[in-house]
Parts: structure tokens; sequence; C-alpha cells
């Protein structure tokens, strides 16, 4: 099953000059163009000094206008629309990045890299903004998906940490256990239980 990336462009591919621009953050070429990366829905200058991207993953567009259009957010560093990003926003863009990723390995570098901000800044608004660390809300995603399978599947409680990012059996069961008070086992047999 192929998965819907919302970013998903017709953009115009990018020419030699323009990728060159981007991956040596050359100043020269800010105002001429600007490049999306459709992983994150972010959008940059050239002279943005964020981890560089993806050649694949890449849109290019002439103006933020364009960007803004094709549901891109402006980057929280290099600030492409000459507008300090809103920390709402910003903080928006890591809990969708949680939502569609929380299966894989995150860490605060991780999330800082991928919306363009500080680890520092980012835990500091992140918590300010939703009330959680980054590492509690992505434990809440991840806790939350684990119990959808273990209501509605037959896996192993092995098999749904790792599926929900956990590989280690022991912390997934310690980490679902601090959230509903219960194992993952005992969850299950509770809504067996109650059905």
């Amino acid at each position: 099953m192929e998965s819907h990336n919302p970013y998903q462009t017709d953009s115009v591919p990018i020419d030699e000059k323009q990728w060159n621009a981007i991956i040596h953050n050359d100043s020269n070429f800010d105002g001429k163009f600007y490049y999306g990366v459709k992983t994150t829905g972010i959008f940059c200058r050239p002279s943005c000094k964020s981890k560089t991207p993806k050649y694949e993953n890449v849109s290019i567009f002439n103006n933020p206008e364009e960007a803004l259009a094709r549901h891109f957010r402006p980057c929280k560093r290099c600030k492409p629309t000459g507008e300090r990003v809103p920390d709402q926003e910003w903080i928006s863009v890591v809990t969708d990045y949680i939502e569609h990723h929380f299966a894989e390995p995150l860490t605060l570098d991780i999330l800082a890299n991928v919306s363009h901000g500080s680890p520092y800044h980012l835990h500091r608004v992140f918590k300010r903004i939703t009330g959680l660390t980054p590492v509690e809300y992505i434990q809440e995603k991840r806790v939350t998906e684990a119990r959808k399978l273990l209501e509605s599947t037959s896996f192993t409680v092995t098999d749904i940490g790792r599926q929900v990012g956990i590989a280690n059996p022991a912390y997934f069961i310690t980490v679902f256990r601090k959230h509903t008070g219960c194992t993952p086992t005992n969850y299950r047999e509770q809504r067996r239980d109650q059905s």
C-alpha cells in the first residue's frame, strides 16, 4: 500500500545550479528560488543551514507564495517569508512528524533537524505549547497505537512493542504500565472481558 504524501508536488525538476546552491547553503541564490522538503512539509531559502535534504524529496518554488499554496510551512531557522514562524505552527510541524513517524527511532536531535530548530529551544517550546516534553508526547502516541493493536489484533506484546517503535519488550511494558496503570497483557485481558 502506497502512503499518501500531502506535500507531493509536480514541481519543476531541480537543475544542477539550484541543487549546488542548496547543498552549499549559497546565499547568492536567496530570493531567486525556494525549496521545499516533501518529507517534512517545510520550505527554505537556499542559504538555510538545516540538514541537507535528499534530492528526491526536494521541490523548487519561484517564491514563498507558491510554497505556501502547496501547504508547505516556512522554516523557523531561515524564515523564507521574512516573518518569524509562530511557535504554535512550528510545534505542529513536529507533532505532525511524530504522528507519521512514531514507529521509527525518534530523538530530540532528529525532531530538531526535521523542524529546523535547536534541540534546546524545541524542547522548551514544545513543553510550553503541548504541556508535554517531546519524549512524553512520543510515548503517549506509541501507547495509544499499542492499545489499538492490543484490542484489534492477536500480535504478541513483543511484536506490538516493535510496531510502535519500542523494540525492547521490558521497556515497552514499563512505558505502557506508566501510561495506563497496567501491563499490555492485563490491558488486553481487561478489554476482552468487557466485550
